[in-house]
């Protein structure tokens, strides 16, 4: 029996603890309705015990975090959400994960969770994953991890991390398929309907382009506005640097240090930003949709969707179109 043991707080996010957990449960139900023992003995850890909130409100029942102190748990799973910032300030729950994870065969984290691995010192030195609209600030505040943000899921050595919310199902049929082997994970995928390996990564989910700086913060923000309005106007290094009165190299210089980007690189998801907007409204068709967002044809914009996103255009609206 594998002790899957997973570690939470006041304010995790509920879908981090109860799709995983769900996983293992399911794979047991598999097992036992053919014929085997169940391989999995799961708990929920959390504060002092007892109920205790989640992000969206729901209570859990759990057991008291001090409990791990005798716990040798198989895989300890970290959750993520809003509780998270408490959590990485909380140094008596992150000597606790240290010694935890010293004792299991290998730890986990669902979401932004990989911020309390990382504040516990654990992911020092590796690969991992988190949500997207985390990595910048991971990046600040670990700068030891390697981060690989458009990763559904990573595994380095024992260190197994999960990118945003539902990746941690992803995460938890990789696990039963690295324990049980490929069958029953497909099975368990199958009974919970989703995918046993997701198409592309997580850049599908998250906007390319930041939210705009104000007028203080980035000297081109006016330029950027016209650009953003007129996706299929002349957007060359040497255009725009023409229209800001610059120097193609100065103006190349002083953009990427406003904005941290290079024209080009921006120019870039600026029109994929455009064009997953179109998709997504249900817009004209995907040539059409080419031509608008600033990329010419089809098959440019199909280029940049792969390098960018990892899905093509039209596996992106048949995945994020409107249903009307």
């Amino acid at each position: 029996m594998r002790e899957i043991v997973f570690l939470g707080f006041a304010q995790a996010q509920l879908l981090d603890v109860t799709g995983p957990f769900q996983v293992f449960a399911t794979a047991n139900d598999l097992l036992i309705a053919g014929g085997r023992a169940p391989v999995y003995g799961l708990r929920y850890l959390a504060g002092g015990g007892g109920p205790v909130a989640t992000t969206a409100g729901l209570m859990l029942m759990a057991e008291p975090a001090a409990v791990l102190d005798r716990l040798q748990p198989h895989t300890l799973m970290v959750a993520g959400g809003e509780g998270v910032n408490a959590a990485i300030r909380d140094r008596d729950l992150l000597d606790r994960l240290q010694r935890g994870a010293a004792r299991s065969v290998r730890v986990a984290s669902v979401c932004s969770g990989a911020l309390v691995l990382a504040a516990a010192g654990l992911l020092d030195g590796r690969r991992a994953t988190t949500h997207w609209c985390r990595t910048d600030e991971f990046r600040r505040r670990f700068p030891r991890v390697t981060l690989d943000p458009d990763q559904i899921w990573v595994q380095d050595g024992p260190v197994w991390t999960s990118a945003g919310i539902t990746a941690g199902i992803d995460l938890a049929l990789a696990l039963v398929e690295a324990d049980e082997g490929p069958a029953l994970a497909r099975a368990v995928a199958r009974q919970l309907v989703v995918f046993l390996r997701r198409p592309g990564g997580q850049s599908q989910f998250s906007p390319l382009l930041p939210k705009p700086a104000t007028a203080a913060e980035d000297d081109f923000l006016a330029l950027r506005i016209q650009a953003t309005a007129d996706p299929a106007a002349d957007l060359t290094v040497p255009a725009l640097a023409a229209r800001a009165g610059m120097g193609v190299r100065a103006f190349a210089r002083a953009f990427r240090a406003a904005t941290g980007e290079t024209p080009a690189r921006w120019v870039e998801a600026m029109r994929i930003d455009a064009a997953c907007r179109a998709l997504e409204s249900g817009a004209g068709s995907i040539k059409s949709v080419a031509v608008t967002a600033g990329f010419g044809d089809d098959e440019r914009m199909r280029r940049a969707f792969l390098r960018r996103l990892g899905v093509t255009p039209d596996i992106y609206r048949s995945r994020f179109g409107s249903a009307a």
